[in-house]
């Protein structure tokens, strides 16, 4: 099938929205051996426990949600001896726990023991953690405020966990990925991104989150996305410029395979990725300015994706590419009938990857090998 250009720029503007996932399925690819056990913990040892970090509630863009009105009935229902929910941890390969189903009454606890009820990084005042809509005997008090045996009560308490570790596959964990995201499927779902933040913290996360503020990158995706699809846009150039001859779909368990591997990144590939990354974005910015990568109004995936892999495969084979030939591949990249085909339909096929961005080093001119 054949179009003019005019018609595959509708297709184009018609397919993409980065507000939807950048994939084009989220089937699980295999079956998973998992073990889980139970740990019966006291109150005071998973406080300790979250204090030092041995147990760790992840970084993703969901904050404390409960008021104090519910942390305190919390509070109140294990002062009374009431059963509470269980909470669900994933073993980590350094032997730390992670929540992935509690955060809310492991943060309740935390706060309480510590004084003060979700304190805010660099706030000028913190709110003092004071029970209240609870019975008389507790009403209105702190944790030192209470008295000594409801404080022993307290700490003696005992909060079921089930702790879950992939056992095989052997070579990934990615089952913790599906675990985090069907527990955490409740009110507003997590993003994918989101979820490998948390599972999967580590200096490649800590490298998307820096570069993502990165002043030519923001001039190209525009504002920080409040679910992280920019942050994902990132690692993805990453794994598909190291590994798409590895690549099979779909992609999301192939960017989760890519953030398991390269988690504890050397300093080394830090700065070669960081260097990449940024080389080619101020390129791309100084040759084509803001609207590079949008065919039509939104950002393109695949056409970020091709370009990126194309232009920094080329920056390892010489010093420095002049704007204007950069210009000249881009332009001429986007009057390809087959490679507009290529990135308005089924994105994420293997054998659309590799020839969209054979096309794009064509013209970038990679040289072979």
């Amino acid at each position: 099938m054949t179009y003019d250009l005019k018609e595959l720029y509708q297709i184009i503007e018609q397919e993409e929205n980065l507000e939807d996932d950048i994939y084009d399925d989220d089937i699980i690819p295999c079956s998973y051996k998992i073990t889980s056990y139970g740990i019966d913990f006291d109150v005071d040892g998973l406080v300790r426990r979250l204090i030092k970090g041995t147990i760790y509630v992840p970084e993703f863009q969901r904050n404390f949600v409960w008021r104090l009105s519910e942390s305190s009935r919390f509070i109140e229902s294990l002062l009374l001896g009431l059963p509470v929910p269980g909470i669900f941890l994933a073993k980590d390969e350094d032997g730390k726990l992670l929540v992935i189903d509690g955060q809310q009454r492991l943060l309740t606890l935390k706060f309480f023991y510590e004084g003060y009820f979700n304190p805010q990084p660099n706030a000028t005042t913190r709110r003092v953690f004071k029970l209240t809509k609870v019975i008389n005997e507790f009403n209105g008090k702190t944790y030192v405020e209470l008295p000594e045996s409801a404080r022993n009560n307290l700490d003696n308490c005992v909060i079921h966990a089930t702790v879950v570790k992939q056992d095989s596959p052997s070579d990934d964990d990615t089952s913790i990925y599906h675990i985090f995201e069907r527990l955490n499927s409740g009110g507003r779902k997590l993003t994918a991104q989101e979820i490998r933040s948390a599972v999967y913290r580590g200096e490649l996360i800590n490298l998307l989150k820096e570069l993502n503020s990165y002043i030519s990158w923001r001039k190209i995706f525009g504002k920080v996305h409040d679910r992280m699809k920019d942050q994902e846009l990132i690692l993805r150039f990453f794994a598909v410029f190291e590994e798409l001859d590895k690549y099979k779909k779909p992609m999301l368990e192939f960017l989760n395979k890519y953030c398991l591997k390269n988690r504890n990144l050397s300093e080394d590939k830090r700065f070669f990725l960081k260097n990449l990354f940024t080389r080619s974005t101020d390129l791309f910015v100084d040759a084509i300015g803001e609207s590079v990568f949008r065919p039509s109004r939104a950002l393109n995936v695949a056409v970020y994706e091709s370009c990126m892999v194309s232009l920094a495969k080329r920056l390892l084979q010489v010093d420095s590419i002049a704007t204007k030939e950069i210009q000249q591949a881009y332009e001429k990249l986007m009057h390809d009938e087959t490679f507009l085909e290529l990135i308005s339909k089924s994105t994420t096929d293997v054998n659309n990857i590799t020839k969209r961005i054979q096309i794009a080093k064509k013209y970038f001119n990679v040289l072979p090998g």
